[in-house]
């Protein structure tokens, strides 16, 4: 008898215990089923981005940001708080500007997407890009696409006789004065502080469009 009392230990009954143990270990656990049963669920998303259609099988949790970033390489559009605070992943859907950390890829299925890439080339600048160029509204460059595509959707929305909460009234047209553009512009934000340029040159196409 050992000084354990009655348990006695043999080189054996160890390997013994070590064998049922494996094979208890084999046996998948009750969580490991459970985790199995409730697998992230995928769905297929039809998306028109900047002029091309793409099919897309994505986790349903993936946001419209992470679709264009990580599945369709358009790294252009940036995160920046992935919290909707910023403004630096703006893009335009059906024509209206959006933060795309904010929503959910499969909430577009069918939808237009339009890009920084979309909006313009190297080559062949939009107004806008061009604008932005001459007036130096950019510093580091991280803020400045989703700056752009929201200045793009901000100055189609004044032309359409959208309000803002500076809006001198709610029916009359609004007209795309500094404090106007600036308030449309309030939730891209630019830790370089170049919005006065910025303003120039949302200006300068707003005249050009006038």
């Amino acid at each position: 008898m050992s000084i354990l009392g009655e348990v006695e230990l043999s080189r054996r009954n160890i390997l013994a215990g070590g064998a049922a143990t494996v094979a208890l270990s084999a046996v998948p656990t009750v969580e490991a089923q459970a985790a199995a049963k409730h697998a992230p669920a995928t769905m297929r998303v039809a998306l028109e981005v900047n002029g091309k259609h793409r099919t897309l099988d994505l986790d349903t949790r993936t946001t419209l940001l992470d679709a264009l970033r990580e599945h369709l390489q358009l790294t252009g559009t940036k995160k920046g708080c992935d919290h909707g605070q910023c403004g630096a992943c703006t893009v335009i859907v059906d024509g209206q500007r959006i933060n795309a950390c904010l929503t959910l890829a499969v909430m577009h299925d069918g939808d237009t997407v339009t890009t920084i890439e979309g909006l313009g080339t190297p080559d062949r600048l939009h107004p806008m890009q061009a604008a932005f160029v001459k007036h130096d509204g950019y510093q580091c460059g991280y803020c400045t696409p989703g700056q752009i595509c929201s200045a793009v959707a901000v100055l189609a929305e004044i032309k359409a006789g959208i309000p803002s909460h500076v809006s001198a009234s709610l029916t009359d047209r609004p007209r795309a004065t500094n404090i106007e553009m600036r308030e449309r512009m309030s939730g891209n934000i630019c830790r370089c502080g170049a919005y006065s340029n910025i303003a120039e040159a949302m200006a300068e196409v707003a005249e050009h469009d006038a």
